[in-house]
């Protein structure tokens, strides 16, 4: 695979940092153990079929790589624009005190055995069905098990290289 030119590769860059994306942490665990990594890439796939489908990206050197592989699950928390303490945990960017990632909040064991965040805005609980390496990101693709919704309204947002929360506004 040949690497796109510096320019190209920055002006790509560049270009999606400016496109908007809720802020999700995904928990993997099992007998592989537990592991939660910070992601921006997750969309649906499809509602349709034998169940509703779900991916994530996940960078190859992420630490929860090996682990949702060997668990085939995992469960997407999307975040209220409160947690952006939790984004930056599970992001490397912060540590909680004693080292482990998941005490900086409170979690619920789901049907796959992953955790889901006990106030996320939704999350969605998946058995991984499809895998694939692209350049220096995982694909994951999950049948989704269970959706958590809560009664809350807002996300966390990523965009231009910065936390931000959604605003409603009239047409």
């Amino acid at each position: 695979m040949s690497m796109p030119s510096d320019n190209k590769r920055a002006n790509f860059i560049d270009g999606m940092a400016k496109v908007a994306s809720t802020v999700t942490v995904v928990t993997t665990a099992g007998a592989a153990g537990s592991a939660g990594v910070t992601v921006s890439a997750m969309s649906s796939v499809s509602a349709d079929g034998r169940a509703p489908t779900l991916l994530v990206c996940v960078h190859h050197e992420s630490p929860a790589v090996p682990l949702m592989l060997a668990n085939g699950c995992f469960c997407t928390n999307v975040l209220r624009p409160e947690q952006s303490h939790i984004a930056n945990v599970f992001a490397g960017l912060a540590e909680t005190h004693d080292g482990d990632k998941f005490s900086c909040a409170r979690w619920v064991d789901m049907p796959t055995g992953s955790a889901r965040l006990e106030h996320a805005l939704v999350a969605f609980d998946g058995k991984i069905i499809s895998a694939e390496r692209v350049g220096t990101h995982h694909i994951f693709i999950a049948e989704v098990q269970e959706t958590y919704l809560s009664s809350g309204e807002d996300a966390l947002l990523y965009a231009n290289r910065q936390y931000q929360r959604s605003q409603k506004f009239d047409y």
